[in-house]
This record gives structure tokens, sequence and C-alpha cells, in this order.
């Protein structure tokens, strides 16, 4: 006991008087047991072999030092351990210097970039440069492929464009000679709202007397070619279409060309994309508007030259784009109107290796656009590099026209390259460590835009050459407890020290904290525990239920996810901070039931089939289907809707389809049964759905649908009909009969009475007019009296003489 107690003194006192050499020096604060983990540290760090180096009670870990305190401690230069990278160049073709009008190159013979292929051996910490030269060959070969808005608003641009094709090559062959030109249209998916569905609008999607073409989502009019007169004869032939709102489905053909290589006909040479259009873009998640949810899978759907999956696939995103382009290789033109300019700029700034160039209203100046673009585009060059492994880095530094050096993000271009003009990058890759246990990977570098690229094979220094002589069980490794190697022992399992003369249970030292750190940034036993020869012993809880575990004490069985405040949400056991969930339960808090009971559709299917049962709950995989069981589908027609017709044709004779019925109607067998009981039910194995439809005469048919486990379609049909009785005659016309007489006598009575009415009313009147008349007593002045009055004027004085 008082060894040992002797033993740990001695030893602390070295390090505590080593502890101002070990501040701010990672080789010693690394704790290095061997070789090959010292030089991982960094490229300062050097291990010394030399047996007799250490003094007594110094740790195996003090051999690894900065290369001048080793010297200064006394180790010997030639004693010392420090590997370096190093470099080979596998493919060094030199760039080509062609001349316009020499002898005609195949695009793989022209070359653009030196080196073409290296191999590096990476030290952890120690840059390794490698020089890259990059040439615009003259005379290169290009291929130029024409995207065309072909919406209505496009209408005089098509005219314009018709001509493109000879006009473009003329204009081209002052670049290359070499020039190749295709040609493909877009509109936009064909599904609500996008365009109108109905079939009057399909056929003809403008209004008034225009005629349009059909609209349609992509179409590759013409694969790449170098003749041009067929570009105007077919560009000729194209006719406009229509679509409903503005913006267009221009992301979906740009997929398309950027991945259907085959189809559009891309050489390993500059492959130019113009896009030309006079509206907005459609882009990831705008397909939810017609039900299309699906991300865009960025994979070719060209059928007889038309993309067929626009109504399955969203649009794709920006990202989706960008990287799809340049895997392909491919420098974008947007050739816009002045009004969508802002749009497509900042487009631009998301797109490396593009441009945009503002459209004449009627794309009168397209070919200088182009001819402008290609000339910006080619004139920069940038480099980028595939992912890199884990711990691996990478920098560069250019050096363009004129020495200007840019450095940082700068230093992966250069601008304004003229044809001819060389150009140089330096370019440093480091490692830190060791990635995948020194595992050989490879990396790319190539210029965006172009087909080249610098492949560079990585392996990594992660022993030293001395390992490859070690002395497996030395007697110098106290009775052989350890291998003897780069001048110190490395312990077989179960012992520790300098010599290998601890057992793990025997002694706690600094030197042995490091077996029980789970790495350098950890504390030693995770700080819940007490490092005793090189093995944490974990410390215990108050709660005896709880308490710490693993090598490093990392571990607990109390700290893991909690559900409904229960930890594992009672369903399950923590170990090491991670939930083992019981049976039927998974997720981090044992919160999602494997139970498929609340999954079950109607039909006993779980999810109908149409999804996958996700902690009791259904993700519907069919974008068409929702609802909690994956049962409704909003733009799907009924089961018994759907095959009404057929079953009708097939089973009676009658219908729309009579006539076509054995051609359209023959995908299911016919079982005629007596009556509606008859009718099988439903079961698990083949579910099926009871459908009850009525024919143009009012007649109700039974059947059934079902899809067995053959999948062969099944229909029992009840080969009878039910139709209403027909009517009674007699009744009816008798009943018309009287009833035509007995309105005839009503209204006879009505007009009798109304008559009757009318009469009183007068005669009252004529009586209330006779009782208001006012009789005049004077003498009527026209009236002559028949009688006469005489007087004879002598009959008085007559009388009076007598």
């Amino acid at each position: 006991m008082d060894l040992k107690l002797l033993f740990i003194s001695a030893l602390l006192g070295i390090i505590s008087c080593s502890h101002a050499q070990q501040e701010g020096n990672e080789c010693i604060k690394a704790n290095a047991l061997s070789c090959g983990e010292c030089i991982q540290v960094g490229d300062k760090c050097g291990w010394c072999t030399d047996a007799e180096f250490l003094k007594q009670g110094e740790p195996t870990s003090a051999r690894c030092d900065e290369l001048e305190s080793l010297k200064k401690r006394g180790c010997a230069e030639d004693k010392i351990e420090n590997p370096h990278g190093s470099q080979r160049i596998l493919k060094n073709t030199p760039v080509t210097n062609r001349k316009k009008g020499a002898e005609k190159l195949r695009p793989e013979d022209i070359t653009q970039i030196q080196p073409q292929k290296l191999s590096l051996q990476l030290r952890s910490g120690e840059p390794q440069n490698i020089k890259l030269k990059f040439k615009r060959a003259e005379d290169y070969p290009i291929d130029l492929y024409y995207l065309m808005d072909l919406s209505y608003s496009m209408k005089d641009d098509l005219e314009n464009v018709k001509n493109l094709g000879t006009s473009l090559m003329k204009e081209m062959s002052k670049i290359t000679s070499d020039f190749r030109i295709g040609f493909g249209s877009f509109v936009e998916k064909t599904v609500m709202p996008y365009i109108s569905t109905t079939p009057a609008k399909l056929l003809n999607p403008c209004t008034g007397d225009q005629n349009c073409t059909s609209p349609f989502s992509y179409k590759n009019v013409l694969k790449l070619t170098s003749n041009g007169q067929r570009f105007n004869s077919l560009v000729g032939q194209q006719q406009i279409s229509g679509n409903l709102d503005s913006p267009e489905g221009g992301f979906d053909a740009i997929m398309q060309v950027a991945v259907c290589g085959e189809h559009i006909g891309w050489r390993n040479v500059t492959r130019l994309l113009v896009f030309s259009t006079d509206a907005g873009f459609h882009f990831a998640g705008d397909g939810k508007l017609g039900g299309i949810v699906l991300p865009n899978d960025g994979r070719c759907h060209l059928e007889n030259d038309m993309y067929t999956m626009s109504h399955y696939y969203d649009y794709p995103s920006i990202a989706h784009l960008v990287q799809k382009l340049s895997e392909n290789n491919i420098q974008t033109i947007f050739a816009v109107t002045e009004e969508f300019q802002p749009v497509y700029k900042e487009l631009k700034n998301l797109i490396p290796k593009s441009a945009v160039g503002t459209l004449s209203a009627n794309s009168s100046n397209v070919i200088n656009l182009i001819v402008d673009a290609y000339n910006s585009l080619s004139s920069e060059v940038i480099l980028e590099n595939s992912k890199l492994p884990e711990g691996v880095t990478i920098t560069y530094q250019s050096r363009c026209k004129n020495g200007v050096v840019n450095e940082g993000e700068s230093g992966r271009k250069c601008s304004n390259i003229s044809i001819g003009d060389e150009v140089s990058f330096n370019i440093n890759i480091t490692a830190q460590g060791c990635p995948k246990q020194g595992k050989t990977e490879t990396i790319k570098i190539k210029p965006l835009g172009f087909t080249e690229e610098v492949e560079i094979t990585l392996s990594f220094i992660c022993e030293c050459e001395c390992h490859k002589h070690a002395m497996k069980n030395s007697p110098l490794c106290h009775n052989g407890n350890g291998s003897f190697e780069c001048g110190a022992c490395r312990c077989n399992k179960g012992r520790v020290g300098r010599q290998c003369e601890c057992r793990k249970d025997e002694v706690s030292t600094e030197d042995l904290d490091k077996n029980c750190r789970k790495d350098n940034g950890t504390d030693i036993c995770s700080n819940n525990g007490e490092c005793v020869c090189g093995t944490c012993e974990c410390k215990k809880r108050e709660n005896p239920e709880e308490r710490y575990s693993g090598k490093y004490c990392e571990c607990d069985n109390f700290n893991c996810d909690r559900s409904n405040n229960k930890l594992c949400g009672g369903h399950g056991r923590c170990e090491c901070r991670v939930c083992v969930c019981d049976a039927n339960y998974t997720g981090s808090a044992c919160d999602c039931s494997l139970d498929t009971s609340t999954c079950l559709a109607s039909n006993k299917q779980i999810c109908n089939g149409r999804g996958i049962c996700e902690c009791g709950t259904c993700r519907c995989t069919d974008p068409k289907f929702q609802g909690p069981t994956c049962e409704i589908c909003p733009t799907c027609p009924g089961v018994c809707t759907e095959h009404k017709e057929c079953v009708q044709c097939r089973a009676f004779g009658t219908g729309e389809k009579k006539d076509t019925c054995k051609r359209d109607c023959s995908y299911f067998n016919l079982i005629e049964v007596e009556d509606r009981d008859k009718l099988p039910q439903p079961v698990q194995a083949f579910p099926l759905m009871h459908c009850k439809e009525r024919d143009a005469r009012d007649c109700w048919f039974y059947y059934t649908y079902a899809v067995n486990n053959n999948t062969e379609k099944e229909v029992h049909v009840v080969k009878t009909m039910e139709c209403p009785p027909g009517p009674d005659i007699i009744p009816i016309v008798a009943g018309v009969v009287a009833g035509i007489v007995l309105i005839g006598l009503a209204l006879l009575l009505i007009w009798k009475l109304l008559m009757i009415i009318h009469d009183r009313r007068e005669f009252a009147k004529f009586e209330k007019e006779k009782m208001n008349a006012k009789w005049d007593t004077t003498e009527n002045p026209i009236y002559k009296s028949p009688i006469n009055k005489f007087q004879n004027p002598n009959y008085g004085r007559k009388a009076a003489a007598l």
C-alpha cells in the first residue's frame, strides 16, 4: 500500500511541474497513448520513439509533444516520428491550344482544365496545396436548347422565333464551328385551376375566333441538331396555347430539360438553356392548388417527347433546380420581358452560372440577347467541389487576368476571361483527425457550367511508420502484457500504465484518466463518477431506483423523454437516456402506439389500403385520398358510378356503352344471381362495394363490385331489374274526361254568377240615377201645344151695345 502511495505522489509531482509547459500545448493536452493518436492531433505534434526518452514517472503521453519541445527535451531528430502528406498527379493532359479553323476535334478530346486526376495523402492539420490551370478553348462546341413559353401572350414572339434557327446558327458560327440547337415549349400543368378542363377549352383554350392548340405541360419539339432549317421548319409548325393564371409551369420544363439528357441530346460540351417567357413561375408548394402534393422526384418522365407526370408531381423547388442544373453542367439564360426583370434577377442570384436578358415585346432581339448572355457566362469561371468527407476542409485562391488575386469565397472564381486566356487556382485541402478510420475518399472539383472535372483521391495518415515494426507481447511490457511499438508499450486489454504494469483496478492516476474520458472534450467519467485505474466508478443517487451506468458513466435511467409527465410515457424503460419501449409502442417517449385497430377503414383494410398506420393514425400515401382512414377521395368518382355503365351494358344490354361494351367493359367477371339476397357480403379477404343504380327508364338494378385475392375484379348482379308498375289507362282517361266536364261546368257557373252580379250592379246604378234626377216644370220652348185659343175682339163690345 505504501508503494502505491509513493508511486502516485511521484507521478503527481512530475505532472504538476510540467503543468506550465502544457498550457497551450495541444499535443500534450491530447494525452495520446500511441504514435498514431499523436500524429492525428495536428501537424505540429511529433512522437519520440527513443525507448530511454521518458524520465522516471513520466506518462507515456509525454512522448507526444511539439517538435521543438521534443528536441529541447533531448529526443534526437532521427527518433522523432513526424510523417508528412504527399501528392501524386495521375493524369495531366495539357490544356488544348486549339485555333478556329483548325482540324475539328471531338468534344472529349478538348481539355480546358489541368491536371485531371490526383492522389493526395493527408496528415492531420497539414494542408496539401494543388495548382489547377484553366484555359478557355477556342472554337469550343456549344449545345443550345431554346425553351419557350407558348401561352397566348407569346403569340407575336413565336413568329419571330420561327426563323431563329438559321439566324442563330449564322451568328454563333462567329464563336464556334460546332453548334447545335434544339427547341422545346411549355404552358402549364393540365389540371384545374391552372387551365380550364371543360372539353371545349381543352381543345381550344383561346377565346373568340383564335385557333390554339390544346394545353400541355412540356413538349420536346426538336432534339439538339446542327440543322438550322429543320429548327425553322418544326418551330414554324408550333401553335400557341393558353392557360388561366399568369405564372407558368416553366420549372417543370426546366427540370425535364436538365435530367432527360438522352431525349434532349446533350453532348459533353458547353450546354446552354435559353428560357423565354413574359410571365412569372410556379414553384414547389403551388401544386397544392391543383391537389398535387408529391414533391418533384427530379427524374425524366418524357414519353413521346411529352412530360407525362405534371398532374402527379409538384413543381420543383429552386434548390432542386440548382442541384440538377449543376449536376448536368447546364448554364441558364433567362430571356424575359422588362416587367419581370426584377423577379428573374433575384432568381439569377440563386442559380450559379445563369444570366438574365431583357426580351423585347415580340422577341425580335433574342439573338443578340443570347450572344451577349453567352459571352457573359463564358467569361466567368467558378470552381465547385463535391461533398467533402467529415473533417476535411478546402480553401481556394485564384490568380486571374492582370495579376488579380482573389481569396476566400472570391477565390473560387475569375471574371472577364476571354477565349484563349489562362488562369490558375491554388487549392489547399486539409484533414483534421482521421476520417472514417483512414478509409480512402474521392472528391471532385469542376468549373460550373463545364463538363470537365478534376478527380482527387484522398488517403489519410493514421499510423506512424514505426507501427509496422511493433513487437507483440514484448517482455519490455511487464511480462508480455502489451506490444512494444514506437519506443513505448501499447498495453493489452485490462492493463494500463507506462509499462502495462497496472491492472485497471489497482491505481488511480492522471495518466489513466484518458481511459475514463469518452473524448477530449468531456469530463472524467462524465462528471458522474470517479476514475479508478482507468475505470469509472459511478456515483449513487439518493433514489435507489435512479442510477448512472456505462463505461464513462455517461448513461442514466432517469433522463429520458417524457409523455404525459411519465418517463417513456409509462410504456417503456429508460436505458442510457434512451427509451426502450414495450411491445406495441415506439417513439422517443414511447408515445407512439403500434396498434392498428384505429387505422381500420370500413372495408377492414388498414388505412383503406391507401396509406400507412403510424402511431395509430393513418398517413395517406396516395395523394388523392385523405381522412382519418384514407377513405375520403374528393376528386374520385364513386365506385358504383364508375362501373355503372359497364354493368348495365353487359348484364342488360342497355346504357350509353352498349355499342362499345365488348371493347370497354371486359375488365371484370360478371356473375348473375337470382335476387338481392344472393349477392355476396363483405369479408376482410377481399372487400366489396354494394351498389344500387337507376337506368333511363327509372328501373333499379343491384350489383356488387369486388377485387379478390388474385386481383381479379368480380361483379355480381341481380339479373332482373326492379321497374315501377305501368299506369292503369281507364281510370286515367275517365279522370281526365270527368275533370274536363267539371272544369267546364265550373267555368259556366262562374260566368253566370259574374253576369248576374254585373246586371244587378247596373240596375242598382240606374235606380240610383233615377232617384237623383231633377225635373224642370217650365214650358219647353220648342213645345207647341195642339190647342189654339182665340178671342173675338168684338165679343164684349156687342153685348154692351145690347
